[in-house]
C-alpha cells in the first residue's frame, strides 16, 4: 500500500492571491520543492482543492486547469510528481459531496492508488482540510501558511501539528515515520 500526503493547494504550495488562476500570478511558496523533495521518497502526493472560484464565475475550469497545470510543471522541474489533483469546482452553497471536509476524493484517492490512510497524512491552511483528514483517518498538519493565521482559532479539534511552513511540516512528517 502507498503513503500520501494529501495536500491542499492554495496557501500551502502556491501563494493564494484570492482566488488565483492566472498563471502570471503564480508564486511558489519557499521551501515547498525542498519540503516535498525530503518527503518524496516515502511518500506520493495528491492535491485536493476547494474552488469555489469556478462556481462563482470568477474563472473557468480551463483557467484552473492552466494554472495547476504551471504549478505541477513547476513541481516537475524539482524532480517532484504530483500524482493527481482533486478539485472541487462548487459553492459552498451548493452543498456537494465533494467539498471539504467531505471525503469523497479522499476514498476515490485511495481505491485508485492503493493508499494506507493510517500512514498518510493531510496538511492545510484552512480549518476544513483538517476536519477531512480527522473524517478520513488521516493525521493532520495545519500551515500557518496563506490563510492559515487568520483561521487558526476556528478549528473544532487540535491538528497533529502546526506548521510555519511546508519544510517545518515535511521535517515533522519524516519524524513521524522513522
Amino acid at each position: 500500500m502507498n503513503k500520501v500526503v494529501f495536500l491542499d493547494r492554495d496557501g500551502v504550495l502556491n501563494e493564494d492571491t484570492y482566488y488565483p488562476h492566472k498563471i502570471e500570478d503564480f508564486i511558489l511558496l519557499p521551501k515547498v520543492p525542498e519540503a516535498l523533495t525530503l518527503l518524496k521518497d516515502k511518500f506520493k502526493f495528491i492535491i485536493i482543492t476547494n474552488q469555489s472560484g469556478i462556481g462563482r464565475g470568477y474563472f473557468t475550469k480551463d483557467d484552473f486547469d492552466n494554472f495547476n497545470n504551471h504549478l505541477i510543471k513547476t513541481l516537475a522541474e524539482h524532480n517532484i510528481k504530483v500524482e493527481k489533483t482533486y478539485v472541487c469546482p462548487h459553492t459552498k452553497e451548493e452543498n456537494c459531496d465533494c467539498r471539504k471536509p467531505n471525503i469523497k476524493f479522499i476514498k476515490q484517492a485511495a481505491k485508485e492508488f492503493d493508499i494506507d490512510l493510517q500512514s498518510s497524512f493531510m496538511i492545510g491552511d484552512h480549518p476544513y482540510d483538517m476536519d477531512l483528514g480527522k473524517n478520513a483517518g488521516i493525521r493532520t498538519v495545519f500551515m500557518l501558511t496563506g490563510h492559515g493565521m487568520k483561521h487558526r482559532e476556528e478549528m473544532k479539534g487540535k491538528p497533529d501539528f502546526t506548521a510555519k511552513n511546508l519544510l517545518e511540516a515535511a521535517r515533522w512528517i519524516i519524524g513521524q515515520t522513522s
